[in-house]
């Protein structure tokens, strides 16, 4: 073989190692942005859930809904202005002559309405808020369970835990991956890697303490 071709060989493997490890990048990437959507849309549904539990609160209690009010504010005056300008003199006379009877029947029934029920429905809504704000977040519930362990835990065996745990609540294991990597960055769990799993456990209380003041220092 000539030194041409031994040349060409060894810059055609360096290729295919550079290209190689540049997919196994791209391919991580992706995984983290996707991990990184998941956990951003599980805080989205959290807000909008919120958002209509407060909302329902805000007009239970008699608030002004803020939506209704900053619609209301678009001028509107010129198209009524010509629409009166231009409303026939028999349609005024009738409209005139329309008996009052009707408002006073109409604001008696929304006087009738009983006090009672106004009351309920806020109970309601409150005690549906106080329950929606009394659950604790996935933070929360991934620190504990990895507290309560002796052993590592995978992210896919944690995920499988707490589903268990709260089946009224959705974790996906992207979302478990995502948090638990963010308890790592801040020295609240330790990251053990085994072959190709990837394994979790409670941070002591010590290590979190030493993490900051070596920082310091």
């Amino acid at each position: 073989m000539s030194e041409n071709q031994i040349s060409t060989t060894e810059l055609t493997s360096q290729y295919i190692a550079q290209v190689t490890s540049d997919l196994e990048h791209n391919s991580k990437e992706q995984e983290r942005i996707a991990t990184d959507i998941a956990a951003l849309q599980e805080q989205l549904l959290a807000l909008q859930h919120d958002h209509t539990v407060l909302k329902n609160m805000h007009e239970a209690l008699g608030g002004t809904n803020p939506a209704a009010g900053s619609t209301a504010a678009v001028p509107s005056v010129p198209s009524q202005s010509s629409a009166r300008t231009k409303q026939p003199k028999a349609a005024k006379d009738v409209k005139a002559a329309k008996p009052k009877k009707a408002a006073a029947t109409g604001a008696k029934k929304a006087d009738a309405k009983p006090s009672a029920v106004k009351n309920t429905a806020a109970k309601n809504t409150t005690a549906k808020a106080t329950k929606a704000t009394a659950q604790p977040s996935l933070v929360d519930l991934i620190r504990g369970h990895l507290e309560a362990q002796k052993e590592p835990r995978s992210a896919a065996e944690i995920t499988t835990a707490l589903t268990a745990a709260h089946p009224e609540r959705t974790i996906k294991t992207t979302v478990v991956r995502t948090t638990l990597e963010n308890l790592v960055a801040r020295s609240s769990a330790h990251r053990n890697k085994q072959g190709s799993s990837v394994f979790y456990t409670a941070a002591a209380e010590a290590d979190a303490k030493a993490e900051p003041a070596a920082a310091a220092n």
